[in-house]
């Protein structure tokens, strides 16, 4: 496993130590290579895009940027094996607004894939949500020292600085994957349509156990995808490969996510005892006043 000193794995799209025309190209002129809604990067900020698409975490990258799962949009093709059958006419629909019965938004779908008869007639759709994952720690500082000299700093060492950043899987789950399954996946179960997850596997190795069941029966599909390294007209670079299809119901799912596991209860009272005790040992900070009657 290759140690990395810095977070970097690609930034426009392109591997740091990439020196090529092309790579250079995107990284002067502030391209998306990934199918963005328009030709620019546009992440955090349009004006000062923070542009890195994927992060090192144990030897390997991890996707930070939803438009990185884009690629090729081989994202949309898993998601239509799942929701329609052999020879269905579709096509996909990006950001689209989801309300619920009170005309309030619970949030855009990241994809929805639209079945169509030979009138062009929508007869079923599916959902498609596309995870990255949150980051801990300062990623713009790297991000910003590489980009003044990208030639000179491909080889940067970034491990003593302050603030390393880090994928954080937990915050990813609880703060994203959970609420995006509960509103949005809530109403789209009780359409009795289907929805499909593509996320990182490193991402997805951090969640509970999830039990399966056949094809058929699923109302989740979890589209897992890794960055493997290639080599391509002598230059390396990650391509996104799907590595594993998992399928599960929609309640189960929800339920092994949301529900944490619970620590030792002996830990957590000898923790509620601890503060007590400094409590009463510390001296009062305000003065009862006795009020006259």
């Amino acid at each position: 496993m290759t140690k990395h000193t810095q977070p970097l794995a690609e930034v426009f799209g392109h591997i740091i130590s990439d020196k090529s025309k092309k790579a250079v190209r995107y990284r002067s002129h502030r391209l998306c290579p990934f199918n963005n809604k328009v030709p620019n990067c546009t992440k955090d900020k349009a004006k000062n895009p923070l542009a890195v698409c994927s992060v090192f975490h144990d030897g390997a990258p991890a996707i930070t940027c939803p438009i990185r799962f884009r690629e090729d949009w081989l994202i949309t093709d898993g998601a239509a094996s799942f929701f329609f059958g052999d020879g269905t006419a579709w096509s996909s629909l990006t950001e689209v607004r989801l309300n619920d019965a009170n005309g309030k938004s619970a949030g855009n779908v990241d994809v929805v894939l639209v079945a169509y008869d030979d009138n062009g007639k929508i007869f079923d759709f599916g959902a498609l949500e596309i995870q990255a994952v949150y980051i801990s720690g300062n990623v713009r500082d790297p991000f910003e020292y590489y980009m003044k000299n990208p030639k000179g700093r491909a080889q940067m060492d970034w491990s003593n600085r302050p603030n390393y950043p880090r994928p954080d899987y937990l915050s990813s789950s609880r703060k994203r994957l959970a609420p995006q399954l509960l509103y949005k996946g809530g109403i789209l179960h009780s359409w009795h349509k289907k929805t499909a997850v593509a996320m990182n596997k490193s991402f997805f190795e951090t969640l509970p156990r999830l039990k399966t069941v056949s094809k058929s029966k699923a109302d989740i599909s979890w589209l897992i995808y890794d960055l493997q390294l290639v080599k391509e007209e002598g230059q390396e670079r990650f391509k996104l490969t799907k590595t594993d299809e998992v399928f599960t119901e929609f309640e189960p799912a929800l339920i092994s996510i949301t529900t944490a596991s619970p620590g030792n209860i002996d830990d957590f009272i000898k923790l509620l005892q601890e503060k007590l005790d400094e409590q009463l040992e510390s001296p009062p900070n305000n003065k009862i006043i006795e009020k006259p009657f």
